[in-house]
């Protein structure tokens, strides 16, 4: 792998990685509610276990590609021999 699909994939990785950190504090947020709630009553390993699922599904959904690198490609694309 070159120095340059190295630093693609890098690239792809940080970002991927910020939109699924996101995407989890939306499902943390999101079942925490709105109504007002005890911190202490939350279930929170349940939370945790949602938060980590929507973290594994953008990673897995960021693989068909990003628009923040290399215009969108597909990962396996990005990783080929330029």
């Amino acid at each position: 792998m070159s120095n340059y699909t190295r630093e693609k994939v890098k690239l792809w990785a940080a970002c991927a990685g910020v939109r699924a950190l996101r995407t989890a504090a939306q499902v943390g947020l999101l079942m925490l509610g709105g109504d007002t709630i005890s911190v202490v009553q939350v279930d929170w390993p349940a939370i945790l276990g949602f938060m980590a699922g929507g973290f594994v599904l953008s990673m897995l959904t960021s693989v068909a590609g990003i628009p923040e690198v290399d215009d969108g490609n597909a990962l396996p694309a990005m990783m080929e021999e330029d």
